[in-house]
C-alpha cells in the first residue's frame, strides 16, 4: 500500500526477516540491518528460496541509530520492530547497545528518538514509516511503551498517519500469564500498535495535522 514495485524499502531492526521475506515476494528493493550477527545469518537463510522476483535484497550488520552510509531522502518505505525494552533480551547482554538490553524506559525512548531521527532523514518526504510496538507490565501495572514511542517519533518530525491495532492470537506466552492475571486481576496484554508515520514535505502547512502539543514533545 506505501510502496511500488522496484522501490527500496529498509528495515533496520530485521530481526527473523519478516520484512526482507515480504519485499521479495512483492518485488521490493530492501536493506536489512540488525546490530545482532545471529540474527543476521537469520534473516539471510529467511530469504534464501526461489520462484519469485529478485529483487536487490541485502542484510548487513548495522545501528538504526547511525545509518550515516545512507543518503538523506533515499529510501521509500521504512518498515520496523524494535525489541520492546527487555522483555525479551535478544543477545542476552552480550551486546550493550541491543535496545533488548535496556530495562529503563526512558533511556529506551532516548534511544528510539535517535533512531527516528535518523529515519526521518534518510526517508523521501511525503514518504512512510511504519514501526510496530507494544506494551507491557510492571509490578501490576500497564507500561504504556507504545504511546510514548509515538511520541518520540512525532518529536523526531514525523507525523502520524494511521495507528493500526494488531490483536494477539495464540501467543506462546498467554498460558504462562493466564494464572498470573487472575491472581493479581490484572488483563492480559493482547495487542501491539502498527504506528503508519509520514515524513512532511517542505514546506508543508501542518496546522490541520497537529491538533495538539504533547508537552514531551517540545
Amino acid at each position: 500500500m506505501y510502496s511500488k514495485e522496484g522501490e527500496y524499502i529498509l528495515d533496520p531492526m530485521v530481526g527473523g526477516g519478516t520484512t526482507l521475506i515480504e519485499a521479495k515476494l512483492l518485488g521490493r528493493n530492501a536493506l536489512g540491518m540488525d546490530i545482532n550477527l545471529d540474527f543476521v545469518k537469520l534473516s539471510e537463510q529467511a530469504v534464501d528460496f526461489e520462484g519469485y522476483p529478485r529483487p536487490r535484497l541485502k542484510v548487513e550488520v548495522g545501528d538504526a541509530r547511525d545509518l550515516s552510509f545512507l543518503k538523506a531522502d533515499s529510501i521509500d518505505l521504512v518498515v520496523t520492530h524494535p525489541p520492546y525494552m527487555n522483555i525479551i533480551r535478544y543477545s542476552e547482554g552480550k551486546i550493550p547497545e541491543d535496545l533488548s538490553n535496556i530495562g529503563s524506559m526512558p533511556k529506551f525512548l532516548d534511544e528510539i528518538e535517535k533512531i527516528a531521527a535518523e529515519l526521518l532523514r534518510v526517508l523521501k518526504p511525503d514518504r512512510h514509516c511504519a514501526i510496530l510496538v507494544g506494551d507491557t507490565r510492571r509490578g501490576k501495572h500497564y507500561v504504556p511503551l507504545a504511546f510514548n514511542t509515538m511520541l518520540r517519533f512525532q518529536k523526531a518530525g514525523f507525523i502520524l498517519r494511521e495507528d493500526i491495532v494488531k490483536v494477539q492470537h495464540n501467543c506462546d506466552s498467554t498460558k504462562r500469564w493466564e494464572a498470573k492475571a487472575k491472581q493479581g486481576k490484572f488483563y492480559l496484554i493482547m495487542h501491539e500498535h502498527l504506528f503508519i508515520f509520514r515524513k512532511p514535505r517542505t514546506g508543508e502547512d501542518l496546522s490541520r495535522i497537529r491538533y495538539s502539543t504533547y508537552p514531551s514533545c517540545k
